[in-house]
């Protein structure tokens, strides 16, 4: 159940992240300067609270509630059973054998996912400072200074000014979120064969070591970087009691 919250919220938050290029070119000062005013209007303090805010929540409720409601069977296959094991799991719902289990099933996982979001959005709230001097040097190189000051002088018209402070959070417009939570159940049906594929494109390549194909000082070394004596490396499963904790 935990992976499950954890991949929704995952998925939810990559949503609004950044996305990860290559090493950026360095930014002119002068236009980094001119760029400031007008990332101040685009992507004001306090963004990421309000992507992350009502909209989103009722966003992550929506998701719960179509993962809870699939098929165990189908679950199970997203998780990577093998398809002969399928047809002895009952078309029963997640949500049906929760209710079962937990009267408070539903409550339980809501307030736990508005916990997990809130937490989220106090830590991509930490990183907005460093987000917001990012996005200036950005735009320094994207515009020049003349084009910065046409921006910024459109920004100070009312609707300019309207634009910039609406820009980001149009992503989270309920047009958009309806869209993205009618496509999240098509992607999770798409996942295994997504993952066969990943898999195929790896075929050729040699399989991970084990413990055993370790050298001495390799499993000295693992052993010190996971903070654990080297004779208590193994392979296999981890114990039964840290199954809990998945």
């Amino acid at each position: 159940m935990r992976k499950i919250s954890f991949w929704i919220a995952g998925a939810a938050l990559a949503l609004v992240s950044p996305v990860l290029a290559q090493e950026p070119a360095a930014a002119d000062p002068a236009r980094v300067a001119a760029a400031r005013p007008v990332v101040d209007k685009v992507f004001p303090v306090g963004t990421y609270r309000r992507m992350m805010g009502e909209t989103m929540s009722k966003m992550m409720d929506s998701m719960m509630d179509g993962v809870m409601k699939m098929p165990l069977a189908q679950l199970a296959r997203i998780g990577g059973v093998p398809q002969e094991k399928l047809a002895d799991l009952s078309d029963a719902s997640m949500a049906e054998i929760g209710a079962i289990l937990d009267p408070h099933f539903r409550e339980r996982t809501k307030k736990g996912m508005d916990a997990m979001m809130a937490s989220m959005a106090d830590m991509m709230n930490g990183i907005e400072p460093q987000v917001r001097d990012a996005l200036t040097r950005a735009y320094a190189r994207k515009f020049d200074g003349r084009q910065l000051g046409e921006i910024n002088a459109f920004f100070a018209t009312p609707t300019g000014d309207l634009y910039a402070r609406e820009s980001m959070m149009m992503f989270m417009d309920p047009e958009i979120m309806r869209e993205m939570q009618a496509f999240m159940p098509e992607m999770m049906k798409k996942m295994p064969d997504i993952a066969a594929k990943a898999e195929a494109a790896t075929k050729d390549l040699p399989p991970p070591r084990t413990i055993a194909d370790l050298s001495p000082a390799e499993r000295d070394r693992l052993a010190k970087l996971l903070g654990v004596k080297a004779g208590d490396l193994h392979d296999g499963a981890a114990p039964a009691s840290d199954e809990g904790t998945e």
